[in-house]
């Protein structure tokens, strides 16, 4: 086994920070993984890459031209973080120059630039190509993914999933790229936070049959910063009612997704809800150790049970398993997951490894369906 694995960052903003950092504190994880070495670093501001100049001494190359970061011979994978603009040609250069590859989603801006990706992917099978998604590597999710492995919920009756911001919230806020459909796309909130609510219903084989959208607009213009308001042309919020097929009965369920920029109250919060005839499960970030169940017997009393989870990660570390699990224990899982894909051919277990290139394809198939939904206000079938 090599002892590390040489990568560059493409896009030195905040979530190029977050896996900088994960690589940094590698020696956390328990587990004979290779060790991920920041070699390169890209962004077309190139103040953005101080931080990581200040920070890493393995550092070889720094550049606002990531082609001249694919050239090297000092680079082995890429991390990459860009506007979803960016996404379908970066990535097909990042593939066809033989790197491998986790990037951020939604993978593409819309799904012709997915479909884009896609070809390059199968055309290079030799590369591991995967897509960003974190939260399902929390102990506590870790714990529902097995029951859901094991098929111990029966007849599924409900899935409820999301994904909320409260930010957003504020008019005064300043408008980003994530506010201009030519970088977001028209996805809007669906696109940046979508595939985090549907990572672990997409693997579980839950897959959208139909869509009936609802999104909203919550703020119509935000300020740009040099004392103008301008229009804000993304959806702030999405919620998609969705019908799946519970792949171990063969019945139709409903499902709810819900993508929500502007959700008051609700910082940064991921959750988990799955109703069955014989065991439910509950899962927020609000409550991160918290895994709330209910098995029923028939006949038998509905009583919901609190498991307070600690943390038995899917990748060990040597955090004690009483503590608390935290986001940037998530991104280390996540990475571990990545890492171990690329060195052993496989994923630890079915729900410890990252998004795959068609689970972002069938994204793309249920966000297009849900702007066509919102459209003409019908059902729309995938």
């Amino acid at each position: 086994m090599q002892s590390e694995i040489r990568f560059g960052i493409v896009g030195c903003g905040l979530m190029g920070k977050e896996f900088a950092s994960a690589a940094a504190r590698w020696c956390h994880l328990d587990e004979d993984l290779p060790r991920p070495v920041i070699t390169a670093v890209c962004d077309p501001n190139q103040a953005a890459t101080t931080w990581f100049k200040n920070n890493f001494a393995t550092i070889k190359l720094i550049t606002t031209d990531y082609k001249q970061l694919l050239a090297s011979n000092q680079v082995d994978a890429v991390y990459c973080a860009v506007p979803h603009d960016l996404h379908a040609d970066v990535y097909i250069d990042v593939i066809n120059a033989g790197k491998h590859l986790l990037g951020e989603k939604p993978f593409g801006i819309n799904q012709k630039a997915n479909k884009r990706i896609m070809e390059a992917v199968s055309q290079h099978p030799e590369v591991l190509v995967r897509s960003s998604s974190e939260y399902p590597f929390a102990p506590a999710v870790q714990r529902l993914c097995n029951m859901i492995d094991n098929k111990i919920f029966g007849h599924i009756i409900q899935v409820d999933a999301g994904f909320m911001h409260s930010s957003d919230l504020d008019p005064g806020k300043p408008i980003n790229w994530k506010r201009i459909v030519l970088k977001n796309g028209e996805y809007g909130c669906m696109g940046d936070l979508g595939m985090h609510v549907c990572h672990v219903p997409f693997r579980s084989g839950w897959k959208p049959q139909n869509v009936r959208a609802i999104l909203t607009k919550v703020y119509n213009e935000r300020p740009d910063g040099k004392g103008k308001n301008v229009a804000c042309e993304t959806w702030d919020n999405a919620t998609m009612f969705c019908e799946a097929i519970d792949p171990v009965c063969g019945q139709p369920f409903p499902m709810t997704l819900k993508t929500q920029r502007i959700a008051p109250g609700e910082t940064n919060t991921w959750y988990l809800s799955i109703l069955g005839t014989r065991n439910s499960a509950r899962f927020s970030t609000k409550n991160i150790n918290i895994l709330e169940i209910m098995p029923y017997t028939p006949g038998g009393e509905q009583n919901w049970q609190v498991v307070d989870i600690g943390h038995p990660t899917a990748f060990k570390s040597i955090t004690g398993g009483i503590f608390e699990f935290g986001f940037s224990d998530s991104i280390l899982q996540m990475w571990a997951a990545f890492i171990y894909e690329l060195t052993y051919g496989k994923v630890k277990n079915k729900f410890a490894g990252c998004v795959r290139p068609e689970e972002t394809e069938l994204s793309h198939r249920l966000f297009t369906c849900a702007l066509e939904s919102q459209r003409t206000g019908k059902c729309i079938q995938l």
